[in-house]
């Protein structure tokens, strides 16, 4: 099993640096420090910044074949260092092992539909004779690199997530500042190391693990030409009214819901609601929460729920017997603890789970019945919680599905395809998954949420485009 070392640096202007070793980073499953890191402070962020000011020039010059080239190198990089990456998250995250590994693997995709990408940045001729006094006229135009980028990850998918900016940063040549997850910043700063490995132009990036005030610097600066932040609904739309005139790209949180039709193959469903409510337990903006069953399988697919749900093993991240590990912290726990204790209060019946253990680790819940104004309900779970409930007509269940403040991603199983058409008519959502769960994600598509779950898409091609500007160009022939 791989070995993580005791402190680890931070990247300022392309350079490891180790100015403190103040952030304590604890093993998620034994509550144990697990390593150290060094913390950025004012200054060093600044520097950051003036670093990534400088390097617009020279990130915009570089011709595409070069900055594919990067992004190659990193997939080579990330392939030889596969175990080490996974095991990371394992200890910093409470990633299951199978989890983790499934995460590297979406790292490298990252990167190579980057590289792909890197090389397609296109324009457009464009007819301007559209009436006489444009007679002579052409024009086209292309894209353009925004400029310096600001970024800011969260912990759930410390490595996947981070990618999904810095990938397409590079892709597009932008520079950038990253503030990874103070709970979880091994993962950005193992890029970092391979990305100092490559030929990028001082001040392209650097990647600053900074306290949570820190995160006002990455937003407030006008030098920053763009801020896309993946986080908690609260503090992403709290920055964006700070973001001032730059672009705002925000993925926030869910509370996802999958309908399960009488036509649906149960079997099937099963296997993925289990995966897309438990995985990574539950911590996904995109993990089901909300289930909502016919009423003619009602009965029946609950009982299969509730079977598998009290057969996962919890454990140790590390033993890939596990599929529950750790929640990110016990405040986190306790919290979604206290949800479940508050649902059941108020009518809600606990099918099964609910018991908390050694501060953080939370069974995986099964409730029915939660009223709707409860927490349980309303409010993102982010951990091991789904919900049960009934429906007898199928846009009845749409309607409960878009009886949400969120609307990130929503999943549907039924081989009905006029109510499949329907359903994406209709669904306030970023995404319908169709014979699978809301948590289904493909890393080169169009990703992201309305209401309050976001502003924007990720997905490499649509980030690019958000991290460009349009240049137009007019010709007048004489």
């Amino acid at each position: 099993m791989p070995t993580l070392k005791d402190t680890y640096p931070l990247y300022l202007n392309n350079k490891a640096a180790q100015p403190n070793t103040d952030l304590e980073v604890i093993d998620k499953y034994t509550g144990e420090v697990a390593f150290r890191t060094a913390l950025a402070t004012p200054d060093v962020i600044e520097e950051g910044i003036a670093g990534a000011v400088r390097a617009t020039e020279p990130m915009a010059k570089m011709a595409s074949f070069e900055r594919q080239a990067v992004l190659e190198h990193c997939v080579s990089r990330f392939r030889e260092r596969f175990d080490e990456l996974a095991y990371a998250l394992c200890v910093e995250a409470g990633k299951p092992i199978n989890d983790a590994e499934g995460e590297v693997t979406r790292l490298i995709d990252t990167f190579k539909i980057a590289a792909e990408e890197a090389t397609r940045n296109y324009g457009e001729v464009q007819p301007l004779d559209i009436s006489a006094r444009a007679k002579g006229y052409m024009g086209m135009w292309k894209r353009v690199p925004i400029g310096p980028c600001s970024f800011i990850s969260p912990f759930n998918f410390p490595l996947n997530l981070a990618a999904h900016k810095i990938a397409p940063a590079i892709a597009v040549g932008c520079p950038f500042v990253m503030k990874p997850a103070s709970k979880t910043p091994l993962g950005a700063l193992i890029m970092g190391e391979i990305l100092a490995e490559t030929d990028l132009p001082e001040g392209a990036f650097s990647i600053l693990p900074a306290s949570r005030d820190g995160a006002d610097l990455f937003t407030e600066d006008e030098r920053l030409k763009l801020l896309s932040f993946t986080g908690s609904p609260g503090v992403g739309w709290a920055l964006k009214a700070k973001a001032g005139k730059k672009p705002v790209v925000l993925e926030l949180g869910g509370n996802a819901a999958v309908i399960v039709d009488k036509d649906a193959d149960l079997d099937h469903a099963l296997e993925r609601i289990i995966f897309g409510a438990f995985y990574q337990s539950g911590q996904s903006c995109i993990g089901v929460q909300r289930i909502i069953i016919h009423e003619d399988v009602y009965d029946r697919f609950k009982a299969m729920l509730v079977e598998k749900t009290a057969s996962l093993v919890a454990g140790d991240p590390k033993d890939p017997k596990t599929f529950i590990g750790p929640m990110i912290s016990n405040g986190e726990a306790s919290r979604l603890k206290g949800w479940i204790d508050d649902a059941v209060a108020n009518g809600a019946t606990l099918l099964c789970g609910g018991g908390l253990t050694n501060g953080n680790m939370l069974e995986a819940t099964l409730l029915e019945g939660v009223p709707r104004n409860c927490d349980a309900n309303t409010e993102e779970a982010f951990g091991p919680l789904a919900n049960l409930s009934r429906f007898s007509d199928f846009y009845e269940a749409l309607d409960q599905v878009n009886d949400s403040k969120f609307g990130l991603q929503a999943g549907i199983f039924t081989r009905d395809i006029h109510q499949v058409l329907d359903a994406w008519d209709t669904l306030d959502v970023g995404g319908v998954v169709v014979n699978d769960v809301s948590s289904y994600r493909v890393d080169n598509m169009p990703y992201g949420g309305v209401k309050d779950s976001g502003l924007g898409r990720e997905g490499i091609r649509f980030a690019m485009e958000d991290m460009t500007e349009i240049r137009n160009l007019v010709i007048r022939r004489i």
